[in-house]
């Protein structure tokens, strides 16, 4: 039984890794020509209505209802919830302004980060590979600045520290994940609607009922958003952080080949050696994570 949860864990978060790599980068090009703000807007409003509905077929508004009575885990998630609005922000406007690539970057120094920043928080142990790891990926980006400055992907740099500082807020109070994104898209929620209402008096909105093929769309950014985390979290229960850990560089890596292979976007010589750099990290931190799991 254990060996058939584990099994299903890791197709789980396989599952969730190549849809944030390859099924979520193709929606959020293939509906870049509306406006980059008009598309945050959405993801934001459709995920918190999503996570409602779930949140009442899975019976969890007693779990609802702890949190928002603990004032401290309410304004660690206020912040933390600023933070996941960078990060889908940063990541749409990655997507529609050809910076796949750039994305990647920060998609695979994720991980890594996250290692830093439990240490220096959490005063969390580093292992000799975790060190090295951690020193290539400042290597990599001290390259890029003292080479070409222009060429620094800051999306990615945006991206990733976005990301580890969400984590780390979201690590001090250990909630539900699900839940936690329901508080976080609630208090998102009225600055979302305030902007769409904006936008829409301006007539600078593509979402419209004369258009439903395009409302429909723009209503799976809700999806787009909340079906892989569940996949992915749900993964993480079966087999554990380890594991998960190796299949999430399914995400980065499939965005990359997207926006090399598939999007042409450009790749200069100066962004290869920081990616090799990079690559050598995320190999020397995958052998750590499979030798002590």
């Amino acid at each position: 039984m254990k060996n058939n949860d584990f099994n299903k864990g890791i197709v789980l978060t396989a599952l969730g890794s190549f849809w944030w790599g390859v099924i979520g980068v193709i929606y959020f090009e293939y509906i870049s020509f509306v406006g980059y703000l008009e598309v945050v807007l959405h993801r934001c409003i459709w995920t918190a209505f999503l996570l409602l509905i779930t949140t009442s077929y899975f019976s969890k508004w007693h779990i609802f209802l702890e949190i928002i009575r603990n004032h401290k885990i309410l304004v660690t998630l206020f912040f933390s919830g600023f933070l996941i609005f960078i990060n889908w922000a940063v990541w749409i406007y990655a997507v529609a302004n050809n910076q796949i690539i750039d994305a990647s970057f920060g998609y695979f120094i994720m991980p890594i980060l996250s290692v830093l920043l439990g240490k220096i928080f959490f005063n969390e142990l580093l292992n000799t590979k975790r060190k090295i790891s951690i020193t290539l990926v400042g290597l990599a980006i001290l390259f890029l600045l003292f080479v070409n400055f222009k060429s620094i992907p800051w999306v990615g740099l945006i991206v990733a520290l976005s990301w580890g500082f969400y984590n780390l807020l979201r690590k001090k109070i250990n909630v539900d994940t699900d839940i936690g994104l329901l508080v976080e898209s609630l208090f998102i929620l009225p600055f979302a609607l305030v902007g769409f209402y904006l936008i829409s008096q301006k007539g600078l909105n593509d979402f419209s009922f004369s258009n439903p093929s395009l409302m429909f769309l723009l209503l799976l950014a809700g999806p787009m958003t909340v079906i892989p985390l569940f996949l992915y979290v749900r993964g993480v229960e079966l087999c554990g952080l380890g594991p998960t850990g190796m299949i999430f560089y399914i995400t980065p890596t499939f965005q990359f080949i997207l926006g090399f292979f598939y999007y042409n976007e450009p790749f200069s010589i100066t962004k290869l050696v920081s990616f090799i750099l990079i690559w050598i990290a995320v190999f020397i931190y995958l052998k750590d994570l499979y030798e002590n799991n």
